[in-house]
């Protein structure tokens, strides 16, 4: 089976890499099934603390492989992609309780920005752009596209890049909110490790609660979230690397966090 996805330890962080170069790094059935492995991967191995995404050559991912799908059936098809693909993987990166730092290293189209935006850091490099490229082809946003986009840069914003289809340069998207950092092209993947690297040495637990939090706060009320935070702090209480940054912080020592 062909490699579409290249897995490598370092250290603490799982790299994953997605690896059609030839094809922009669009996504077809056999990369989504080995991104999706490689996620579960992460989440049963306790020694992964933090999980960096990023993509071969010179895009991150183009989107859809439209040659993958039935023309004959088109229809079912798409939303066989969209059901057994594309929503599976969103929900790994989502519930996955470890954070995900997602390196785009070039073009992130079509369901390669929504895949991009359901990642928990983003750092792009400068000559990235991102295209809602969907309208173009008379299809609407998935891979979590609609429930992401209006919530990192709201819903004005959001309808008009999707509507329009137009080209985003990584500046711009800094700018309205919708990724974490910019930086130079070759200083791209050297941060984007550090970054990962600096999440894996720090409360693993912590960083997942935290992330499950935020998950929730999206459709939580003030009241509800608030409950939230009380009965996920004592479960963060309980942690050994607590336990651990308290007596470091007496002590004024560096703290060893070991993610438990």
């Amino acid at each position: 089976m062909s490699e579409f996805v290249i897995t490598e330890t370092v250290g603490s962080v799982l790299k994953i890499t997605l690896n059609r170069p030839e094809k922009f790094n669009s996504l077809n059935a056999q990369m989504s099934d080995q991104l999706k492995f490689a996620l579960d991967m992460a989440a049963n191995n306790s020694a992964i603390r933090a999980v960096y995404l990023t993509g071969a050559g010179k895009a991150f991912c183009a989107g859809q492989d439209l040659s993958d799908l039935n023309m004959g059936a088109v229809a079912d098809s798409v939303e066989r992609a969209v059901r057994e693909q594309y929503n599976p993987l969103v929900l790994k990166l989502r519930t996955l309780e470890k954070p995900v730092i997602c390196a785009v290293n070039g073009v992130a189209a079509g369901a390669g920005a929504s895949l991009a935006l359901a990642c928990d850091i983003i750092i792009a490099a400068t000559s990235v752009v991102f295209v809602q490229a969907f309208s173009k082809i008379g299809l609407v946003p998935d891979c979590g596209g609609t429930y992401f986009l209006p919530r990192l840069v709201g819903l004005g914003k959001a309808t008009a890049l999707m509507m329009l289809g137009e080209k985003l340069s990584a500046t711009d998207a800094e700018k309205m909110g919708m990724i974490y950092k910019v930086v130079e092209d070759d200083q791209l993947h050297q941060t984007a490790m550090e970054t990962a690297t600096m999440l894996a040495n720090m409360p693993t637990k912590a960083l997942g609660f935290t992330k499950r939090l935020l998950n929730q706060s999206m459709e939580s009320t003030l009241e509800e979230q608030l409950e939230s935070e009380a009965v996920i702090q004592a479960k963060a209480a309980s942690t050994n690397d607590f336990a651990e940054g308290v007596a470091a912080f007496i002590a004024k020592r560096k703290p060893n966090f070991i993610g438990e």
